[in-house]
């Protein structure tokens, strides 16, 4: 076993009890980058989880989330048979009434009465035949995807300048490249296993530059020469400017531009009319940084610019992604090695969506459905008719339509649009009232299941069969190497049986994935010729035992050219009608949201060890122990100005909703602004699904909704008792006012406070613990603080421990669920639990850095107080960061905090 697999350990499912396979090759289910895994089964059920180091996208390195996998793949809280309005029937009742219902609707209001609202974790076979069905038996093209709200602006910039959805680079161009631009992405956080290879190509190559535009001073600030701390949206003012520069300092390539491309000199002319001052006053950068810059861009020929959802969710993400392009068109600096723009995905299959046609306004092969050929190749191909001629209604479009009655059957897949879309409660209240919901998912209980009036349970990562395709166009398989549990069948089977039971046997008569995926790369050559950048017509015949052993590769894969160039755009060869690319005339103006009511910038976005919604990642409690609780990190001005301490409650509220957060006070956060991760939901937190206060406002071109730039304000919360406590088992009963949940080993943690005050403290202990049956209750008060603790023991086992105060909870918080596992055989050692003696004669170990072994704050303190000099000496001496190196960045911030304290 490697070191990595060791300090991962193995981890134990409880209902598995299919005999052991060999370890199987299979591609990590979390972000866009496509990692590679070997899984491995052992006796009695239990999941080792290594990197697969042939794997060309992450060469044996994994993540904190990556690692920690074979913690998540346990069989609690799952969906496990078909359900009708809560109740257990058959598959086939389910499946003949989502035909019937589905049908119904067709009949009576017509095709676009339907939709399906799908997902960037399904598979590409999953994705390929619910398009199939929607778009082209159905005859709607009602079918949108999660990837709408990740990645919609990057495909509609790349359509409108390449002519088709393709990204023309690869991940080995961010280590080839002279220049590196980091622009609406943290890195380090939402795609550590790149942020690792950029970070070991700087290393071997330190001349490299690395430039970090974001509005915060994020982890990837760590590997920067530079950071623009830019305003929210004002991206494509930078980016206009940098085109003006470009050709005001001649380092235009005036050849490939009048061969390759049209529409320069409009989008230069709209870039010139951007004045510096301008410039300055929409980004609020500093002119002389600017200038510094564009000075780096102008002079690297090498300069790969990668960004993500700063970019994309925006009201004017489309424009952003062109201006980016704008200024690779105008050098010439695409295609080539180490050179291009980049967008990287947020999900480990939206590229695999894209390629299908799960976007609303594309049909499947990266063809459009606003093309008559398209639709006449596609219709052909599939043998439909009554095939849609038209766009569909976007994400929050298409909730809109559900909230006004236009959609009278939904399908959602996959996803968790109550928490993940805009405008939520709004979401919210659209289910309650639509006619007829069903749900795809693994979970029997979601803010979205919830609604839903069938339910029908969904294969997990680990028990699915088929393909993904990461961000760099690189498929890959996702192999089983779990029984599937309970009735759980693949959404693809869940589509086709279906589809059969409306009428469409013959075309949805597959016995199994590759079946699907042969007849999704046959689609891509049929009559291709060249003039389609998606084809992977090479694998038209692929047998089942081949599709088994297909190894990772990168398209397009055409037949006969099976080392075709894996890069796009050097020579030209665009996919516009005329082959040539598109400049475009970008509009750079910077939206202003702010009021005297809503003075503050909320930005939202993913933490380190976090996942979407959390329906997999909060089952671990190593990657619940980085982020506890919803948080609100703020500039400490802005806190002193508003009366807010750190690690307080406060509201942040708009028009739109409240949510109640901790204040994470940090001067990494631009004044004026404040950050909360989009994670929390009903299910783990009270007051903390921050899409609520996000507008249904999008981009007018993609249809992305703007989660990056929300006016908002701030305020503190007027709290009666803080408190903190350690359970056995998942708390219940009346909750206090706020609360937010986490697992630990053995249990639970529970922060959690009172407006009003928490009553009898024992008694508030007794509901949240469950306690039944003979217990022991233990309390103690402080009679000078006001603090109370109570813990609550059961045989020689605790059972819960309880820590009330008016004001923050400081405790030993790592030391106290320890005790969890403590058997407290001698009496007297339990009062060492309220006497607020935790892992008494053990050093707190702090708020935890390091995931992977569970190292804190406080031990990185202790070891740089010892001697350590660097982030290598504190992995020798740790273990921290020496895994899988998400907290390389964390422990380096650290570093540099003590020596700008130090310093002072």
């Amino acid at each position: 076993m490697t070191k990595a697999s060791e300090s991962e350990g193995i981890s134990n499912m409880a209902g598995r009890e299919a005999p052991e396979p060999p370890t199987v090759r299979t591609t990590c289910p979390y972000c866009g980058v496509g990692c590679g895994i070997l899984a491995g089964r052992h006796p009695g059920g239990s999941v080792s989880i290594t990197g697969d180091h042939e794997h060309p996208a992450n060469f044996g390195r994994l993540c904190s989330k990556g690692s920690a996998l074979g913690e998540t793949v346990d069989l609690d809280g799952r969906l496990l048979f078909p359900q009708v309005d809560g109740r257990r029937v058959p598959w086939d009742d389910a499946l003949d009434l989502v035909a019937q219902r589905f049908s119904e609707a067709i009949a009576s209001h017509g095709p676009d009465s339907v939709a399906f609202y799908v997902s960037g974790q399904l598979l590409t076979e999953d994705y390929y035949v619910a398009n199939k069905l929607m778009k082209g038996f159905i005859g709607s093209a009602n079918i949108d995807t999660n990837s709408r709200l990740c990645m919609a602006s990057s495909v509609a910039g790349h359509r409108r300048a390449f002519g088709t959805d393709t990204v023309p680079g690869t991940y080995e161009d961010l280590e080839l490249a002279d220049l590196v631009v980091v622009t609406g992405s943290n890195l380090a956080w939402c795609h550590p296993v790149l942020y690792q290879r950029l970070l070991a190509a700087k290393a071997a190559r330190p001349q490299m530059r690395v430039v970090l535009i974001d509005p915060r001073a994020t982890m990837t600030d760590h590997i920067a020469d530079l950071h623009l701390a830019i305003k929210a949206d004002g991206d494509a003012a930078l980016f206009c400017g940098l085109l003006a520069h470009i050709a005001a300092s001649s380092h235009l390539d005036r050849t490939y531009i009048e061969k390759h491309t049209d529409g320069f000199a409009a989008a230069l002319a709209a870039a010139r009319a951007l004045s510096l001052d301008e410039i300055v006053r929409q980004t609020g950068l500093p002119a002389g940084q600017i200038g510094e810059f564009y000075r780096l861009f102008a002079n690297a020929e090498r300069t790969v610019t990668i960004y993500s959802q700063g970019v994309n969710q925006s009201s004017g993400g489309t424009d952003k992604v062109n201006a980016i392009i704008n200024c690779h068109l105008a050098t010439g600096r695409i295609g080539r090695p180490g050179a291009g723009p980049f967008s990287v995905t947020g999900q480990p299959n939206a590229m695999g969506g894209r390629e299908v046609g799960g976007l609303a306004n594309m049909l499947a092969s990266h063809m459009d459905i606003e093309n008559a050929a398209h639709r006449d190749i596609v219709g052909r191909f599939w043998g439909s008719r009554g095939a849609a001629e038209k766009s569909g209604l976007k994400a929050v479009d298409l909730f809109r339509a559900v909230g006004d009655g236009r959609i009278k059957a939904l399908w959602i897949m996959a996803t968790n649009p109550v928490d993940s879309l805009p405008d939520a409660n709004a979401v919210q209240a659209a289910l309650e009232a639509c006619p007829f919901v069903v749900v795809s998912d693994m979970m029997a209980d979601t803010d979205t299941v919830r609604h839903a009036h069938v339910r029908l349970p969904a294969l997990a990562w680990g028990e699915k069969d088929g393909t993904v395709t990461n961000s760099e166009r690189r498929i890959s398989r996702q192999r089983a190497f779990l029984p599937p549990p309970g009735e759980a069948k693949p959404d693809w089977w869940h589509v086709c049986q279906v589809a059969r039971r409306m009428g469409y046997s013959e075309a949805f008569d597959y016995a199994g994935p590759a079946e699907i995926y042969r007849e999704h790369a046959a689609l891509t050559g049929f009559e291709n010729n060249g003039s389609r950048d998606l084809d992977i017509g090479a694998h038209a015949a692929i047998t089942k035992a081949e599709f088994d052993r297909m190894m990772p590769f990168q398209w397009p894969l055409r037949q006969g050219q099976p080392d075709g160039d894996t890069r796009f755009f050097a020579d030209g060869g665009f996919y516009t009608t005329n082959r040539r690319g598109r400049f475009i005339a970008v509009d750079a103006a910077r939206p202003e949201r702010m009021s005297d009511a809503f003075p503050l910038v909320l930005n939202t976005g993913r933490v380190r060890d976090h996942w979407h919604t959390m329906t997999r990642t909060a089952k671990s409690h190593r990657l619940s122990g980085h982020a506890t609780e919803p948080y609100c990190e703020m500039h400490p001005d802005d806190a002193a100005v508003l009366g807010i301490g750190a690690g307080t409650l406060v509201r942040v509220e708009n028009a739109h909703g409240t949510v109640v957060a901790r204040a994470l006070l940090s001067d990494r956060q631009a004044r004026g602004s404040v950050f909360v991760p989009m994670h929390w939901t009903d299910q783990n937190s009270a007051r903390g699904r921050i899409n609520a206060l996000v507008p249904p406002v999008i981009d007018p071109v993609s249809g992305q909704p703007a989660s990056k730039n929300v006016a908002v304000r701030v305020a503190a919360l007027p709290v009666a008792h803080y408190g903190y406590a350690v359970l056995a088992a998942r708390p219940g009963g009346d909750m206090p006012d706020y609360w937010a949940l986490a697992r630990e080993s053995g249990g639970w943690s529970v922060e959690f406070a009172s407006f009003t005050g928490v009553g009898d403290v024992s008694t508030r202990a007794r509901a949240m613990a469950g306690a039944a049956g003979e217990t022991e209750l233990l309390t103690y008060r402080d009679e000078a603080t006001g603090s109370e603790r109570v813990a609550l023991f059961q045989d020689s086992r605790l059972i819960g421990a309880f820590f009330f105060s008016q004001r923050p909870i400081v405790i030993a918080r790592a030391h106290v669920a320890e005790e969890l596992h403590t058997v407290f055989g001698d009496p007297r050692s339990r009062c060492r639990v309220v006497a607020g003696q935790p892992g008494s004669g053990r050093p707190d170990p702090g708020r935890i850095v390091c995931s992977c072994l569970t190292v804190g704050v406080n031990q990185i303190n202790a070891a740089l107080d010892g001697g350590c000099p660097d982030a290598d000496a504190i992995g020798r001496a740790l273990g921290a960061g020496t895994n899988c190196g998400s907290c390389r960045s964390e422990i380096q911030a650290i570093i540099n905090e003590r020596t700008t304290q130090a310093a002072e």
